[in-house]
């Protein structure tokens, strides 16, 4: 079975860095299980894999405007500290939840504190990063309708209700 449009597909997967360094991997647990061409992972992930079937073993690099997306300048604000009511001891790589101009929820993440300057970040923490995939996978299968309505895989390797 070809890996296309609503098929549910297991990977084993180990993602690097430019350096190499090991960012994630599903090794040593279960594989990861989304269902193709409904945004649940990265394009340049997602296109690779597009025509691929079970055993297939491939080796990806995805560009950041393919992946988590290039840096935004606009995401990063130094704010105040005492803007942090409530919080008494703030520390570089503590997540907040913010409003977002158009009201969505955004996470932050503290970068820089310098005095009463507080550096927050809202990019994904892979944004304007190259990604390295070694992907192995291990299964495809047709979405159950059920998948296919709430748009992600039960069962193994994936949602459980």
């Amino acid at each position: 079975m070809k890996i296309e449009k609503h098929k549910v597909v297991s990977i084993d997967y180990t993602l690097k860095d430019d350096q190499g360094n090991i960012i994630d991997s599903s090794r040593g647990g279960e594989p990861l299980a989304y269902i193709q061409g409904v945004g649940n992972l990265i394009p340049g992930l997602e296109s690779a894999l597009e025509g691929g079937s079970k055993g297939d073993r491939l080796s990806v690099s995805v560009p950041p405007e393919r992946g988590y997306g290039v840096l935004e300048d606009h995401l990063i604000h130094v704010l105040r500290r005492d803007q942090f009511e409530g919080v008494e001891e703030l520390e570089v790589g503590m997540q907040f939840h913010a409003h977002a101009d158009n009201g969505a929820v955004q996470t932050v993440v503290v970068t820089k504190i310098d005095g009463d300057n507080v550096t927050i970040d809202g990019n994904h923490p892979l944004a304007g990063k190259n990604l390295h995939f070694d992907v192995a996978v291990v299964e495809v299968r047709d979405a159950t309708a059920e998948e296919l309505e709430h748009g992600h895989v039960h069962g193994p390797g994936g949602h459980h209700h």
